[in-house]
């Protein structure tokens, strides 16, 4: 009979030994629990710790994967604004929530919501009101001078609010609603909020906050144009002096005459019937007020373009016919194209310089 080697086995019982030093009792009793217990808790220790560090591995691998996810969100986000120059309402809203610029004007930022807001709505009105088709080669130049447009009118919107802190100007809630209730005034009187948020909806494509925004921007540059025009405002007085002097002047000679000793563009306009809450800067509304022949006291147009002084002309219970004069504000855009001449402005998309005409 062959003899059976034994050292294989010795060697395997060697090794299991040593795999573990202190093996439990054969038997369980209450005196070798204790270690049974320790044994059974010693052997899952081996399976615990190789797992914790694969969780430190998998938070690691998140934080790497977040933040290639971020900077290719951030790329595209660029590419989409900046070269693409996406327009569509999902980049407005981005747009809306982190405030990139899409100018700068002496230093301030323009925001990019600003100038898409302005963008959206004319193009929606163009659209809506106009039947523009973008698919056109007319409607892609309207579309070119659109962003012209509105670049031009966020650039001077943000140029006023940069300036208004030093002039220590700024526009109230009342101030806004009290031009707000202005413009819900009609032939049949003041029409409902609700009707009018539905109407803005619809001509210009903005919400009730977007329409507010946009207002108290525009408030505003008028307040600082007001403010910043010395020139301007002493030309009115001057205009306003003649008047009072002489009541029954002529109002086109004046302007004539006028423009020459101010260094003004005075300009003279006569409306035929109007209704009284006509849409005109306020001057149907100071007409209203006047009994025919006499003249206004210097008004601020509502509009921001200048000054005014109006004669009534006639007048019946819904309606007025006037003339005025008007002395233009100029400094504030004076002063912004001298920016824009000296460099101080810089924009950070392509658009195309185009005449609308």
């Amino acid at each position: 009979m062959p003899s059976i080697n034994k050292e294989p086995m010795k060697k395997l019982i060697k090794k299991l030994r040593r795999r573990d030093k202190n093996p439990p009792p054969t038997r369980i009793t209450s005196e070798t629990i204790e270690k049974h217990r320790e044994h059974i808790l010693a052997g899952g220790r081996r399976f615990k710790y190789p797992i914790q560090y694969a969780r430190h591995r998998l938070v690691f691998n998140a934080i790497i994967i977040s933040l290639v996810a971020v900077i290719i969100s951030i790329i595209v986000g660029w590419w989409q604004l900046y070269p693409a120059q996406n327009t569509s309402e999902f980049m407005y809203r981005v747009t809306k929530v982190i405030p990139v610029p899409v100018a700068m004007v002496d230093g301030q930022p323009v925001l990019y919501s600003d100038y898409l807001m302005a963008y959206r709505s004319s193009v929606y009105f163009a659209e809506q009101k106009l039947q523009l088709n973008s698919k056109t080669d007319d409607g892609k130049r309207q579309i070119e001078y659109y962003k012209q447009q509105s670049m031009v009118e966020a650039i001077a919107d943000t140029y006023a609010k940069k300036i208004s802190k030093s002039l220590g100007v700024s526009v109230s809630a009342g101030e806004l609603e009290s031009l707000l209730k202005d413009q819900r005034q009609s032939v049949n009187g003041e029409i409902t909020q609700q009707t009018f948020d539905a109407s803005i909806s619809n001509i210009l494509g903005l919400t009730s906050s977007e329409y507010r925004q946009k207002i108290s921007n525009g408030l505003l540059r008028q307040k600082v144009s007001y403010a910043v025009d010395s020139n301007a405002l002493k030309a009115a007085n001057t205009v306003y002096s003649s008047v009072t002097t002489d009541p029954k002047v002529d109002f086109k000679a004046l302007a004539d005459s006028s423009s020459k000793l101010t260094n003004t563009k005075n300009t003279y306009g006569a409306d035929g019937w109007v209704p009284k809450t006509n849409q005109d800067g306020g001057r149907a509304v100071a007409a209203s007020k006047l009994k025919k022949s006499e003249v206004s006291p210097i008004i601020k147009s509502t509009r921001g373009d200048g000054y005014y002084i109006v004669r009534l002309l006639d007048i019946n219970d819904n309606q007025v016919s006037y003339e005025y004069i008007k002395i233009p504000l100029t400094t504030f855009l004076d002063n912004l194209n001298k920016l824009i001449k000296d460099g101080k402005v810089s924009e950070f998309i392509n658009i195309p310089k185009i005449t609308n005409g």
